[in-house]
């Protein structure tokens, strides 16, 4: 394993100290420095290079972030695809730009409270357990808010991104191979970044929901890519116009119920209830159970008036009632049939006059 040192800084940067400066002297002037894929596993005091502004260590063995403290110019810092699994010892980078951390065992993304100047993180691609997810520290995101408009969370089992909506100020959001599924919290989000203008989605489940594209571009009106294709002019205004349609012929169809005619409520109640009037038919004596069935039809297929309706109603009672009759005659055929010694008016005349004159109660 190797240690990144300021004596192998210094082989590798081929300084040229002159006669009278000395190696702490000479690292000063060093800016930019380059390591990147040489078996590092841990960084030594770089405190000596005062002027570091960028520092390159990717691909590497680094498991955690030590001995940065004093590399207070630092501007870029590029940690990607190394073994770290803390974010920490970065707080005193005050000028820190840009941080790659993608490939490593992030779990959290915490301790970058007090980075101000922070406008790009990189944090795709976490070597997480199987089933966990990359989480944000709420403290990290409102110290980030002002300052932070790139941010690369892809391929990160991310099934709920709501907490980025403290970051006001984010104008590209990468979270490409996550396992967003709902619309409804992408809008939540678009509604709150005002300057969002580029979003990357491909990848995750709610791209295949049906017009998903149309959904997005009509929540956010910032929004100029949509998972790397333009959105133009044309097609918002296309859009915007197809939903204002949508919308009047929304408010059109409440008015029109709310001012519906009451008559029309009351035989759409009338008809969803079967009266059941029992009729007596003579000689009988056993109610019949009748559906008004014929008369809710008739009553729903015009609109009368309140006079037209006792009118209709008058005239179904009596139709009932001659369809009763004729019932009832019907009934008494019958039963002469079955009692042939009824057939004989004299007979009939006579066992009606017994009945008659039996006392009332006496069966």
């Amino acid at each position: 394993m190797v240690r990144l040192t300021l004596d192998l800084i210094a082989k590798n940067s081929n300084l040229k100290p002159r006669k009278e400066e000395t190696l702490v002297q000479c690292l000063k002037k060093i800016t930019h420095i380059n390591f990147s894929d040489r078996n590092i596993d841990s960084i030594d005091d770089l405190s000596p290079c005062k002027n570091l502004s960028v520092l390159y260590l990717y691909d590497n063995r680094i498991s955690a972030i030590t001995n940065l403290n004093y590399s207070t110019n630092l501007t870029h810092l590029y940690l990607q695809n190394n073994c770290i699994s803390c974010i920490e010892n970065l707080r005193s980078l005050k000028r820190l730009e840009k941080l790659y951390l993608g490939g490593n065992y992030i779990a959290v993304i915490e301790g970058l409270e007090g980075l101000e100047e922070l406008r790009e993180l990189h944090v795709e691609s976490q070597r997480l357990p199987l089933g966990e997810k990359l989480l944000f520290d709420p403290r990290t995101l409102r110290s980030l808010a002002k300052s932070l408009s790139i941010l690369n969370i892809s391929n990160n089992n991310i099934d709920d991104i709501k907490d980025l909506e403290l970051l006001e100020n984010l104008n590209h959001l990468i979270a490409i191979d996550n396992q967003l599924v709902h619309v409804k919290d992408l809008e939540l989000l678009l509604k709150k970044l005002m300057k969002l203008w580029k979003i990357d989605l491909n990848g995750n489940p709610v791209c295949l929901k049906p017009k998903y594209r149309d959904k997005l571009i009509l929540m956010s009106k910032s929004l100029e890519f949509l998972d790397g294709k333009e959105i133009k002019n044309l097609e918002r205004q296309f859009l915007m116009n197809w939903k204002a349609s949508k919308d009047a012929k929304k408010v059109s169809k409440k008015r029109s119920s709310k001012t519906e005619d009451p008559s029309d409520s009351y035989i759409s109640n009338f008809e969803k209830i079967h009266h059941i009037v029992p009729v007596y038919y003579p000689q009988v004596g056993k109610p019949k159970v009748i559906f008004f069935s014929d008369a809710q039809r008739y009553l729903a297929s015009g609109n009368p008036s309140s006079e037209c309706f006792q009118e209709d109603k008058t005239k179904i009672t009596e139709d009932m009632g001659n369809m009763s009759l004729k019932e009832s005659e019907s009934l008494e055929t019958k039963n002469d049939i079955h009692e042939p010694h009824l057939r004989n008016p004299k007979v009939k005349e006579h066992l009606c006059e017994e009945k008659e004159s039996v006392p009332p109660g006496v069966i």
